[in-house]
């Protein structure tokens, strides 16, 4: 039995937020290797709305802790009003980025829309940064705090959807990730100061589906809907050398990619769920085009719906 799902594809070409150009071609990379296809094959329908403009990451030299911002807001702006359109068809927001800033405009996209929801951060690091705290000034390891107004956040990003934060530290779940506990760290600092519920990679390998599962219930607790957010570097860089900034191959060890369908595959069975943003995928990373193929038939794996449920 087909899950019969009707996805609303879009294209978000930028790397406006990233540390490195790349990941602006990842939504043409991952169409080729086969995305809509293999959809398809479970019987859903897939409706591509093509891409927004989108960005290729250069050096910012007048705004080096926050690079290239004026384009990541317009990026997320015009995201949000995609999505609004997706979401006003009736379709399943199947976002293809870009960066993990791309989530901003789809979470707000979601609330331009009158259906706020809640987020479940599936990434190898919780994006919990302000301008300054990074090496670089990349933001797309600063969109959650953004989304979430953490402190030294810039008003730029954050005004595009009103005063308040677009997000609150309880409408969050944050999966998969491999930052240390470490009471120095500056993500594990902000991700205990603001509560936030966590699922840490080293709890995954222990057990995934007891660790999707609770994911799930946090999540499912957290709002009438959610959106996954899944950035390719939650897996351990050996497994699916794609990231544009991949984790090290050491421990804390990064998901493999049966545990990664095998999560997906619980939280899309989900009533609640609502979308899917796919985000950091460098394809000059791969060494070669089977690389994509794997990212591909692993996401659309864990999206299908009837073999979650069997």
């Amino acid at each position: 039995m087909s899950s019969g799902r009707r996805w609303g594809a879009i294209g978000v070409p930028s790397s406006a937020g990233g540390h490195t150009p790349g990941m602006d071609l990842a939504p043409a990379a991952v169409r080729e290797a086969g995305l809509q296809s293999l959809l398809g094959a479970s019987a859903d329908l897939v409706v591509d709305h093509g891409d927004i403009s989108g960005f290729r990451r250069r050096p910012d030299p007048d705004r080096p802790d926050r690079q290239n911002i004026a384009e990541v807001v317009r990026v997320a702006i015009d995201t949000a009003a995609a999505v609004v359109d997706v979401l006003h068809a009736g379709e399943i927001p199947l976002v293809i980025g870009g960066d993990c800033t791309v989530t901003m405009g789809v979470v707000a996209g979601f609330h331009d829309a009158g259906q706020p929801c809640a987020l479940l951060y599936f990434d190898g690091g919780p994006d919990l940064y302000t301008p300054g705290r990074t090496e670089y000034g990349n933001l797309d390891a600063m969109g959650l705090a953004h989304m979430l107004s953490v402190a030294g956040s810039d008003a730029q990003l954050t005004s595009i959807w009103g005063d308040a934060p677009l997000l609150r530290s309880d409408e969050v779940v944050v999966y998969g990730d491999v930052i240390p506990e470490d009471p120095q760290d500056l993500e594990n600092i902000v991700a205990t100061q603001l509560q936030l519920q966590r699922v840490p990679a080293t709890r995954i390998h222990q057990g995934v589906a007891v660790a999707a599962r609770a994911a799930l219930t946090a999540i499912e607790q957290a709002g009438p809907r959610f959106l996954v957010h899944f950035d390719v570097d939650v897996l351990a860089h050996m497994h699916m050398p794609l990231a544009n900034m991949p984790n090290p191959d050491r421990e804390p060890w990064g998901l493999t990619v049966e545990e990664v369908i095998d999560s997906l595959r619980i939280f899309a069975a989900s009533d609640r769920f609502a979308g899917i943003v796919l985000t950091e995928v460098n394809p000059g990373n791969a060494p070669d085009q089977e690389v994509l193929v794997r990212y591909v038939k692993m996401i659309t794996s864990g999206l299908d719906r009837a073999r979650a449920a069997s």
